[in-house]
């Protein structure tokens, strides 16, 4: 039986925790389809916090002004993402001192990765490195050792970042982006036609992967 062939353009920002818990939800719904499809996955910028300045802001303090956050809301909402995070294998490791930052050149550098078919990979290295690793994914030398643990040339990311080579075209995708109505993320697209927002549970997504499977068959 030969495989469907499935896009999905996930809109996403590096420091959105349910981006990745929705992205691994994802993962684990596809595992049941075994080889009935044939995934690409385009990875498309969302800046959780444009106006960030380049020294970040403490995350509890960010999340108490953008949301009212209260701290033991905050405290409740760390335990629950670290718990869903273990469960689908990946690391959350909150600490009172973890910033929130820029994600503008994070954006840029997947950008730059996409011809080398490195998004993916480079996505989930930015998301282990801001939230199990604490480091800063607004720093060049940081986002160009991330581009380098994934194989990509760690010199041309590096260049890429400090000429801002892709800033323009970057910045024209999120204001398409923002002009179709997307106010939040995560937000997945199946073949440009099915949408889902947020991090929703795994039956969510493998009931939209059946109806894909269906549509096709009744075709």
């Amino acid at each position: 039986m030969s495989k469907l062939p499935l896009r999905i353009d996930l809109v996403s920002d590096v420091v959105c925790p349910w981006c990745v818990i929705g992205y691994l939800r994802l993962q684990r719904a596809l595992s049941d389809f075994g080889d009935r499809f044939e995934v690409i996955v385009h990875w498309h910028p969302f800046e959780l916090n444009p106006q960030m300045p380049p020294e970040g802001q403490n995350l509890r303090e960010h999340l108490a002004e953008k949301y009212g956050t209260t701290p033991q809301q905050s405290i409740e909402a760390r335990q629950r993402l670290t718990d869903l995070g273990a469960d689908l294998g990946f690391t959350f490791d909150y600490s009172d001192d973890m910033r929130m930052y820029n994600t503008f050149d994070a954006h840029q550098l997947l950008h730059w990765s996409h011809p080398y078919e490195k998004q993916t990979e480079l996505s989930l290295r930015l998301f282990a490195d801001f939230f199990a690793r604490r480091k800063d994914v607004s720093d060049r030398t940081v986002l160009a050792d991330a581009a380098a643990a994934v194989g990509l040339d760690r010199e041309e990311a590096l260049q890429v970042l400090n000429d801002q080579a892709y800033a323009q075209e970057v910045r024209a995708q999120e204001q398409q982006i923002m002009a179709q109505g997307v106010q939040g993320v995560p937000l997945f697209i199946f073949n440009r036609e099915y949408g889902i927002s947020g991090a929703q549970e795994v039956d969510t997504f493998k009931q939209q992967l059946q109806q894909i499977l269906d549509e096709q068959d009744a075709g």
